[in-house]
């Protein structure tokens, strides 16, 4: 277990190291691309981030076939090999598709290609393990076996690149796959041993180490994309795991009632649910919009948790708990004793998604019933006594003797106020007075003005 475990930090230590010198090399090279209307991030940010993931792949390698137990599992480094040379022609896919992008039928070749290097080192589906119902174990001649480990290497790459749309997602998913595959492996290394189950546990602890050293760099808000370079690259390192696993338990145990070793069987899918639920949806509704099942769309279960109302990180981590509900409901039924914690613990999970996933709906609901209750309510507004809040004063003028002042009446009535002119009231549109006529409404008349520069003097 010690040495799993120092492969795993060697992994993420030498992945997270990595990160900005790559990050840093992606900005200089342009492999920064704007923007897509299908993305949901909202800036431009750096791809390649598979290429540091790539590094702590080598890195774990390099440590396993120097480890006493665990380079025992490697042999004379054929393994190696083949994960070095599979894996690099899939990083330099991913490299170029990110950088200058590539048809996907350019992609898919890199992919077929990957899978023929792990049959010709040796790494591939010997036989398939089925219940008797179903025909029991059913061996595979060398194509059958080429074509069907070819086959579950594309699907897989395929099906991690898919979920690959959110900041952590893929590198989280994958991460707990690979737990879950690593713990399958060492439950099943206590019982029957042998060097297969040792690798497929050594590989499953370098693709833990990996996808925990980048996800700090990837996390949303992500500072790096791993691209295809690295959706591509721990899809196949996860598919290789499955097949290693799948190959290590012998034909002749398998049996219509033993479920651990049908395990090798359903674990794939138990762990690869969701992804490969997303990549089947994905595949029928563009085959049926007529377009090509590689074309890229804007409709992924991701999507669709932002769609109701999730934000980023939530529909993250709904993600994360439906495939730690799966991928390790499947490995507890597995291992004696633990189906008694495993069922109350998967429920206690599967009750806190369903409640996670209501949650905008629910809050939907709530403000639609509080702006009906406000639309039903009359509100009057209270209004302060304030000098803009009250009606306007109008003077009421009274000549008085000298013709030119005025007491004013402040009552408070809505027609405009008087004007002064040259010291006399102006009363526009006065009505007239109860009880008077007219000509006694009017102001009384007033004495000629004295003529400028007239001088007076005696008669002689």
């Amino acid at each position: 277990m010690r040495e799993y475990l120092l492969l795993a930090l060697v992994a993420a230590s030498v992945t997270f190291l990595l990160v900005p010198p790559v990050r840093a090399f992606a900005v200089r090279i342009g492999a920064a691309p704007e923007v897509r209307e299908r993305d949901v991030h909202k800036v431009p940010t750096p791809r390649l981030g598979g290429l540091a993931m790539f590094g702590g792949l080598g890195a774990g390698l390099l440590v396993a076939n120097h480890l006493p137990y665990v380079g025992d599992a490697f042999g004379n480094g054929q393994t190696t090999t083949a994960l070095f040379l599979a894996g690099g022609l899939i990083v330099v896919t991913g490299f170029l598709d990110d950088w200058l992008g590539m048809d996907s039928l350019v992609k898919l070749g890199g992919q077929i290609g990957a899978g023929g290097l792990l049959v010709y080192f040796g790494m591939y589906l010997p036989w398939l393990p089925l219940p008797q119902f179903l025909g029991g174990s059913t061996g595979l001649d060398t194509t059958l076996r080429t074509v069907i480990t070819i086959m579950v290497v594309v699907v897989v790459i395929n099906a991690v690149n898919f979920v690959d749309g959110l900041d952590g997602l893929a590198a989280g998913i994958v991460g707990i796959a690979a737990m879950a595959t690593f713990a399958y492996s060492v439950a099943l290394s206590q019982t029957s041993g042998g060097s297969r189950i040792n690798m497929t546990a050594a590989i499953a602890a370098i693709l833990i180490g990996m996808c925990l050293g980048f996800l700090p760099h990837n996390f949303n808000p992500a500072k790096i994309f791993m691209g295809d370079t690295g959706s591509m690259l721990i899809g196949l390192l996860l598919a290789t795991s499955l097949i290693t696993i799948t190959s290590s338990v012998e034909p002749s145990a398998v049996g219509i009632n033993r479920f651990p070793v049908l395990l090798p069987l359903i674990l794939p899918i138990a762990v690869m649910v969701l992804p490969l639920a997303d990549l089947i949806l994905a595949v029928v509704r563009r085959t049926s919009a007529g377009r090509s099942p590689f074309a890229p769309d804007r409709g992924h279960l991701h999507h669709r948790l932002l769609d109701i109302g999730h934000s980023h990180r939530r529909s993250v981590l709904i993600m994360y708990a439906w495939t730690f509900l799966f991928a390790f409901t499947i490995v507890g039924l597995s291992i004696g004793g633990v189906p008694l914690i495993v069922f109350p613990l998967t429920i206690l999970l599967a009750v806190g998604v369903l409640v996670l996933m209501g949650l905008p709906r629910w809050r939907r609901q709530r403000e639609e019933l509080r702006q009906r209750k406000a639309a039903t309510q009359i509100v009057i507004p209270e209004l302060p006594d304030v000098a803009e809040h009250r009606a306007p004063v109008r003077s009421h003028p009274y000549p008085q003797s000298d013709g030119t002042a005025q007491i004013p009446n402040q009552s408070r009535i809505s027609p405009p106020a008087d004007v002064l002119v040259a010291g006399r009231p102006q009363v526009p549109n006065q009505p007239q007075m109860p009880g008077r006529s007219p000509a006694q409404h009017q102001s009384p008349p007033q004495p000629p003005a004295r003529p400028a520069n007239v001088t007076t003097g005696t008669v002689s």
